[in-house]
């Protein structure tokens, strides 16, 4: 069975599900029944365990709120998500480029005005409008400005795939028994005991200047935040819990940047290769390196 994230989502991992994969416990779906993402992210990796793996609780959470209320009314109200859109997708398609782009930044001045004034009635338009513009803007950016609004600019794609309800439907069935959270990562922890699995994706260490242009909300994730996160790794690992831990090779730009080497450094740390766009240049895009960090 395979399931496909709802959205494109920078750092996602379908490229490197097959290396992740690879590197799950053994005991999952066993002994290990327990799953937890603090930074769900698009999901490839949860699905993943969920389509091939028995596992009796399971607790996602994000940041972004605008990301967790879709997977909530995806698990939640998943007919009537369809049903917006696929109104979207119809007014979409036949549109000529300029009428597109109108309506693409109408879309996009809705959204941001719920998501500053928006209430639980109207929770299924905000998803449907977050899955639309994550389908047409730029390279499925989801990038805020400082004021926490919206303001990726419009992709160009010739009919792109708004509303696919099959694979909606199939994920509102996997999220049925999934706990659904939305703030720091830290009170993940509570959840975590010696029968869990954690796959940790963080927000990546920039490895140049132009990589850190994306803002997945308000905050920023800087070095002090990736030290407090291996503390947080340290916790988890005292609870005998299984974790695997993603982010990127400072060594790519730097060889002597030692920096997860040090930070991990009591666990067990794989140098995989990934294609990424690691400048704003096509040029810089390629084959780099990224960490896929164990305890066990």
């Amino acid at each position: 069975m395979s399931i496909k994230p709802f959205v494109k989502w920078v750092g996602g991992k379908n490229q490197l599900l097959p290396d992740i994969r690879k590197r799950y416990p053994i005991e999952l779906g066993e002994t290990i029944n327990k799953y937890c993402e603090p930074f769900v992210g698009g999901g490839a990796v949860l699905f993943d365990v969920l389509c091939n793996y028995k596992v009796n609780d399971v607790l996602i959470n994000d940041i972004n709120s605008e990301l967790i209320n879709t997977y909530i009314q995806i698990k939640k109200h998943p007919n009537d998500l369809i049903d917006e859109l696929l109104i979207m997708q119809n007014e979409f398609w036949p549109m000529e480029k300029e009428k597109r782009k109108e309506y693409y930044y109408k879309k996009r001045e809705r959204f941001n005005f719920l998501k500053i004034n928006g209430f639980e009635k109207v929770n299924i338009e905000k998803a449907a409008l977050f899955i639309f513009l994550n389908k047409t803007c730029f390279n499925g950016l989801f990038r805020v400005n400082k004021k926490g609004l919206y303001n990726v600019p419009m992709g160009e794609y010739k009919k792109p795939l708004i509303c696919d309800k099959e694979n909606i439907i199939a994920i509102s069935s996997l999220l049925r028994n999934v706990e659904i959270k939305c703030g720091d990562y830290k009170e993940c922890l509570d959840f975590i005991d010696s029968k869990t699995f954690v796959y940790i994706d963080p927000p990546y260490r920039p490895i140049s200047v132009t990589a850190s242009f994306t803002s997945y909300d308000e905050k920023i994730f800087d070095d002090s935040e990736q030290v407090a996160l291996g503390q947080f790794v340290d916790s988890i690992n005292q609870k005998n819990a299984k974790v695997i831990i993603s982010n990127s090779d400072p060594k790519n730009i730097n060889i002597d940047d030692n920096f997860f080497d040090e930070l991990y450094q009591q666990y067990n740390i794989s140098r995989v290769d990934a294609k990424r766009m690691i400048n704003c240049n096509s040029e810089g895009r390629g084959v780099i390196r990224e960490l896929l960090i164990s305890n066990y």
